[in-house]
């Protein structure tokens, strides 16, 4: 029997993409996982169905990812975020890649690793086709960065960290030896529209997955 001040163990950490929640002031704030870092030279991603981060492939050119990497929790890219693809670019048969909600996540500290939550504030996104597959990327900075917390639209962002983020995505699945994919970002979108996929992805999430089960938190009160 545990006493007063023993602190108690778990056996179990919640699933990333599962267990935890979006958080209660989304889409405006946004918990965060982080899969991979600016340093990282291999691509890691979250194993789905253990929860666990995996090493996905190790990155054969020099391509690294300028941001912090991650998904939101409890997002899915399905029907409704491939509709709203298909509204604003008007590419027919689209539908969505079956993954949570990427997003990249701007801070001027260096993290020297992933596998955390953070909170990120979005500020915009790429619309990007992988195929015919619909796989947004949000852009967001880090909650209170002394840098780039103050940004609120894609706008006001360095252009040429904009115009790395796009080279990075489009190129990092590309095996030079191998035919060019069939990827394009067709649009880069401000905060609204941020918010409005984010709001789909989390009732596409409802819609396969049922009733988040993180409980339900108070809205955080932020200083400054």
């Amino acid at each position: 029997m545990a006493t007063k001040n023993q602190p108690q163990l778990h056996t179990s950490q919640s699933h990333p993409w599962h267990g935890v929640s979006p958080g209660p002031e989304a889409p405006e704030v946004v918990t965060t996982y982080i899969e991979i870092v600016p340093t990282d030279t291999v691509k890691y991603e979250l194993d789905k169905d253990t929860g666990i981060l995996r090493l996905d492939r190790p990155q054969r050119f020099s391509s690294q990812c300028p941001t912090l990497y991650g998904f939101i929790p409890q997002t899915y890219c399905g029907d409704l975020v491939a509709k709203r693809c298909a509204e604003r670019t008007g590419i027919k048969d689209i539908k969505g890649d079956g993954d949570p909600l990427d997003i990249c996540v701007l801070t001027e500290k260096v993290i020297p690793s992933g596998a955390l939550l953070v909170h990120a504030i979005p500020v915009g996104g790429f619309r990007m086709v992988d195929g015919k597959e619909a796989d947004d990327k949000i852009i967001a900075v880090l909650e209170s960065d002394l840098v780039y917390g103050e940004l609120k639209h894609v706008a006001q962002l360095p252009t040429a960290l904009v115009e790395r983020l796009k080279h990075y995505f489009l190129t990092y699945k590309q095996i030079p030896s191998e035919a060019k994919r069939a990827v394009e970002i067709v649009e880069m979108y401000d905060q609204s529209e941020a918010h409005e996929i984010i709001r789909r992805s989390m009732k596409d999430y409802l819609k396969d997955y049922g009733q988040a089960p993180a409980p339900a938190r108070k809205p955080r009160s932020r200083k400054g």
